[in-house]
């Protein structure tokens, strides 16, 4: 061979392999997988990530060592083998055999999705309490992470953002309501404890459903027809027009609403916003929920209802409907999904009478025929004019308390007293509940307050109530001598103060729907 040619060979041999080189794809892993994770104990969890198709991913934790392949659309998914809590940083190392990653501080624990909307992701910092709370909030073994708000009607597989151990500066900026329930789990249960906030304000329930999901279901049909009609609206150039005379009607309503001490009134949202925001079916889903969903939790803790009010019927089904997908979509199980009912709000009521807001609590109670669930009843902790409740400490007591009973094998009270039966004699209404171990009491006054009944003519009135022995309340009305229903803090924001003897509120009911 002559001298030139033992020159080029070099070089034709290194283009010939650049091909190979420049075809592997980088090896990927999603921000939900990151440093300063927490793993869910006791669980098959599943790591995944994206690589060339082909390739041969390794992954070796705590002695473990799984192995998986990338399929064709480049994606690949291992689980490890369950382990319990463990609070001592470990790393997670993943190797396709050219590239390496290693994830570092992963802790084993317990792990929770708070969802929901606005008073989901209602901040640490605004609670009540909130700028002690932050002072408090070092938790090395607490560990964050938010998940951005993004709406789209295509799935997404990834998101930006990082894990974070709780210090004032992330716990500031988190869920009020998710952070005072993981610092109770993790202070009571002793292991550390990863929060997922993946909250949108202002949310409706159907945009946290697969779409496809909402229109192979005949229940929904009605709601989806009003989808299609609004997205062919929104994109009219009269859809503008019309959102700029509802920003000036907005703005003059605001402006009356705030000089008369009144409640906020809901801004308008542009077709643009609408199109890619939290209303649309569908778009929570693919742009949220998606690139989180199969990540080992333990539950789901819930505040969401506000922006479904005036659509109880259809959020009685719809609700459930959520639950189960999730539950189908993360292939773990029927997994605890615990929520709060809306709280009291708006101008208190002088007479009985309908309620969007009591309808829209009746179908969040009916969801706990649904199996491992649980409802933090609020009714006592709301404001008549704002509609965001400083007070989160004590939603998420309420919550927590399900999930220390029901998952942790703690006994405290968790469940409210609810309805059982009623009995009507001599015009007198005696009403029973299931009392769920404890027993009934007032708050402030002696008398049970929050009670009205109606006669065959379906006119309400309000009656005078008095405890009976420990689970049942008398009723008499001098306005209807022959009762034939009762409901009980049937209204926005009712006056009621019957609860448990230890102070959880007495679930809102009616015996008879008009």
């Amino acid at each position: 061979m002559d001298h030139k040619m033992k020159n080029v060979l070099p070089f034709i041999v290194l283009t010939c392999l650049l091909p190979s080189v420049s075809l592997h794809a980088e090896l990927k892993i999603p921000a939900i997988i990151g440093n300063h994770m927490v793993l869910q104990q006791k669980q098959a969890d599943p790591i995944w990530g994206w690589d060339t198709p082909g390739a041969k991913i390794t992954v070796t934790f705590v002695g473990q060592i799984k192995s998986a392949e990338t399929g064709a659309d480049g994606k690949w998914m291992l689980k490890l083998d369950p382990i319990p809590a463990n609070d001592k940083p470990q790393s997670i190392k993943i190797s396709d055999g050219i590239q390496n990653i290693e994830i570092e501080d992963v802790l084993v624990g317990e792990v929770w999705m708070c969802s929901g909307q606005s008073n989901m992701e209602f901040l640490l910092r605004n609670d009540w309490n909130g700028d002690l709370e932050v002072a408090a909030g070092n938790y090395p073994k607490l560990r964050l992470l938010k998940v951005p708000n993004v709406g789209s009607q295509q799935l997404q597989t990834d998101f930006k953002s990082v894990w974070q151990a709780s210090t004032p500066q992330s716990a500031s900026g988190f869920s009020a309501v998710g952070f005072f329930f993981g610092r109770y789990l993790h202070q009571i249960l002793g292991v550390p404890v990863g929060l997922i906030d993946n909250s949108w304000g202002g949310s409706a329930a159907e945009a946290w459903v697969r779409r496809e999901s909402l229109e192979k279901d005949p229940r929904f049909a009605a709601l989806m027809e009003r989808t299609v009609t609004n997205e062919v609206y929104k994109q009219t150039e009269q859809a503008n027009v019309d959102y700029a005379a509802a920003m000036d009607k907005y703005k003059a309503d605001e402006a009356k609403a705030k000089a008369a001490g009144l409640p906020d009134v809901r801004k308008p949202v542009s077709p643009a916003e609408w199109l890619a925001g939290n209303q649309r079916p569908g778009n929570i889903f693919n742009g949220v929920v998606n690139p989180t969903r199969g990540y080992g939790i333990k539950g789901v803790i819930w505040y969401q209802g506000e922006s479904n009010v005036g659509r109880a019927k259809e959020y009685a089904q719809l609700f459930p409907f959520l639950i189960e997908q999730w539950r189908n979509e993360w292939g773990q199980g029927n997994f605890p999904f615990y929520w709060v009912q809306l709280p009291n709000y708006h101008n208190k009521e002088s007479k009985p009478g309908e309620s969007p807001w009591a309808e829209l609590r009746e179908s969040q109670t009916q969801t706990m025929s649904l199996t491992n669930t649980g409802q933090a009843v609020i009714i006592d902790l709301g404001e008549s004019k704002n509609i965001h409740p400083k007070n989160k400490h004590d939603v998420a007591a309420r919550l927590v308390r399900w999930a220390l009973v029901k998952d942790y094998g703690f006994r405290f009270p968790c469940h409210s007293p609810e309805f059982q039966n009623m009995e009507i004699h001599d015009g007198k209404v005696m009403v029973k509940f299931d009392c769920f171990g404890s027993k009934l009491r007032t708050f402030d006054v002696d008398e049970a307050m929050g009670f009205a009944v109606c006669g065959s003519d379906h006119i309400w009135h309000w009656a005078d109530g008095k405890l009976i022995g420990d689970d049942q309340v008398e009723l008499t009305c001098s306005e209807v001598m022959n009762p034939v229903a009762v409901r009980y803090a049937w209204a926005n924001n009712p006056v009621c103060n019957v609860t448990s003897w230890e102070g959880l509120p007495v679930t809102p009911f009616r015996t008879y729907k008009n």
